[in-house]
């Protein structure tokens, strides 16, 4: 696998840094740089990209701008000295964020990220691998996490977060409820509350407008609760016959 870089950096002692790093690297081919976001852009509108990495303070157009112009998102690693802008980044859909002096290393592992993420493993949307249905998540804000579907119980909303629930562990990834339901397949999990999507297999009781799942009571909403009741228990009742 070969990927194209493009480096987009003011600074062309940190564009050199990151061409020497390009070259250690197999995987990687440099495209192109540039030192200002407005001739990269032009840049791709006739070409593509697999990897960018972008700088964030760049005179006339700065990075995320730069980001929130991109129709078809390539891969991006932002690479800049300013610490806070990391959340924002990854909410504009950067895979790593690099801070400047940027050691090899720090650089290698971003690459390697890329490099499985490009082999099948990016997004959300459930992949299978050994027979087993699984996702990718972005866990704090810092690397993927595959979470297998089975292994699921619970999902709870935190705002502009979540947390996945599973038999292993607590995820937390930035995401809406509403958007991760819709991902997951519907025989499987069902929202039941404003803050709660439950996975069927996991729900060990049910009493009143409440359920359990994990030995853990969670309130059923009102609008939800008929519904709930009746998937659940169909379900059930379905895979017992079968």
């Amino acid at each position: 696998m070969k990927l194209s870089v493009i480096i987009i950096d003011d600074e062309p002692l940190a564009i050199n840094v990151i061409k020497n790093y390009i070259l250690q690297v197999k995987e990687l081919t440099l495209a192109a740089s540039f030192t200002n976001a407005v001739e990269a852009s032009s840049y791709l509108q006739d070409h593509t990209a697999d990897i960018i990495f972008l700088d964030i303070n760049m005179p006339l157009l700065d990075g995320l701008e730069f980001l929130k112009g991109l129709h078809d998102l390539p891969m991006v690693v932002i690479t800049t000295a300013h610490e806070e802008h990391a959340l924002k980044g990854f909410e504009l859909e950067a895979i790593d964020y690099l801070v400047k002096p940027i050691p090899f290393p720090r650089f290698h592992k971003a690459v390697q990220r890329i490099l499985r993420l490009k082999q099948g493993t990016s997004g959300t949307a459930p992949i299978r691998q050994d027979g087993r249905p699984s996702i990718f998540v972005k866990v704090d804000n810092k690397k993927h996490q595959k979470i297998v579907l089975d292994d699921i119980v619970i999902i709870e909303s935190l705002k502009d977060y979540i947390r996945i629930k599973t038999v292993n562990g607590k995820f937390i990834v930035h995401k809406t409820l509403g958007s991760i339901t819709e991902e997951l397949p519907s025989d499987k999990f069902m929202r039941i509350h404003r803050s709660y999507t439950v996975a069927f297999d996991r729900v060990e009781a049910i009493e009143g407008n409440s359920l359990e799942c994990g030995g853990i009571r969670y309130t059923i909403g009102r609008s939800y609760l008929n519904e709930v009741k009746d998937r659940i228990l169909n379900n059930s009742n379905s895979q017992a016959q079968n």
